[in-house]
């Protein structure tokens, strides 16, 4: 027998091992069409695992605030389904979730916003077959012989631990993946591709070049269309557009993102930066400036090597690789440890 504890403190008992599905069908069949994922003593899991001891249980809607991050999720594998139909020969690398949606980088031929209504049709297809996500755990050397004609797969398991290894299945496509999903396809009902960028293997130049493919995705169409309606609102108050219309600034090829400041645009830059200083001086600080490009030892020793390199922009110089700094404080601690400090010092107020 397995007792199932409820979060309002109830207690289900079941003569087999439930599964999530089970546990929400002893509740209600409305709940169980609306029901994404559980967690098991607050471990997030499919619907469908198998709860084999006694255990509390929380299953989790698509009222849930997890819930959307588990269908982008299961989305972005979607769009990889149908991606690797429409195209054939290409090849799959990681595919997160991220603030707004999700995205998927994928060698392939070039694709632009021109190709996305043959590549939505295709997801449509496959949400209306509302294929089972299925996991199926496997030993590292079983998965590197499921990828063996898939090299960026097989360089990320190559760089996992000896172990068990999760891929999920939905009909003809497999992916490596910790999960949770969605139970079926059928729940990506309202999914729409975003836009298409470029990104190099592992964020290093000297690796392939990849297609970045953007997408969203809600549980309800209104959501969606109010998200889109949302984003166009926000692209008519650019303040790209806005600035260059004002004759404040302007962006030219020969330095992508990096704006050119007009006349008009430096008086606005002068006098945010005279308040600036003013706000500071009266508020007891000084004002120091350190170099925007620093060594990689000191963004190893800061953390920021490892934990964000993919973000930073970095160059050789003199056979040694600097990085633009991407925050102010480690070139701040080096000044700080010019010297010994008493803590009669503190605090030190510096901009």
């Amino acid at each position: 027998m397995i007792q199932i504890t409820l979060p309002d403190g109830s207690c289900k008992t079941f003569e087999a091992p439930p599964s999530g599905t089970d546990i929400a069908m002893s509740i209600s069949e409305g709940l169980t069409r609306n029901c994404v994922a559980m967690e098991i003593d607050g471990s997030l899991v499919d619907l469908g695992t198998q709860v084999e001891t006694d255990a509390s249980i929380r299953l989790i809607t698509t009222q849930d605030p997890q819930a959307l991050s588990i269908l982008r999720h299961s989305a972005a594998h979607v769009m990889a389904q149908a991606i690797l139909h429409v195209y054939k020969g290409a090849k799959l690398t990681i595919g997160p979730v991220v603030e707004d949606g999700f995205y998927y980088d994928i060698d392939m031929e070039p694709v632009s916003e021109a190709d996305f209504p043959r590549i939505e049709a295709e997801i449509q297809r496959i949400v209306q077959a509302r294929i089972p996500f299925r996991r199926r755990e496997v030993s590292k050397a079983e998965a590197l012989a499921v990828y063996q004609d898939e090299p960026y797969k097989l360089e990320l398991i190559k760089d996992l631990p000896d172990g068990t290894i999760s891929l999920y299945e939905q009909g003809d496509f497999t992916d490596l993946c910790r999960g949770p999903h969605l139970p079926h396809t059928g729940f990506v009902k309202a999914i729409k591709l975003m836009k298409v960028s470029g990104a190099y293997w592992r964020a290093d130049q000297s690796r392939a070049q990849l297609q970045r493919i953007y997408g969203t995705a809600f549980f309800d169409k209104k959501e969606l269309k109010a998200h889109i309606q949302f984003i166009e609102e926000a692209k008519k108050r650019n303040h790209r557009k806005i600035g260059m219309a004002l004759d404040l600034f302007s962006f030219h090829d020969e330095a992508p993102g990096m704006p050119f400041f007009h006349a008009r645009g430096m008086v606005i830059w002068n006098a945010l930066l005279e308040y600036w200083r003013a706000e500071h001086r009266a508020a007891g600080y000084v004002e120091i400036k350190t170099p925007i490009m620093l060594n990689r030892g000191l963004w190893e020793r800061s953390g920021h090597w490892e934990n964000y390199r993919e973000n930073m922009y970095t160059s050789q110089v003199d056979e040694i690789e600097y990085a633009i700094k991407p925050m102010n404080c480690p070139g701040g601690m080096l000044l700080y440890g010019l010297k010994p400090h008493s803590y009669k010092d503190l605090p030190i107020r510096a901009a």
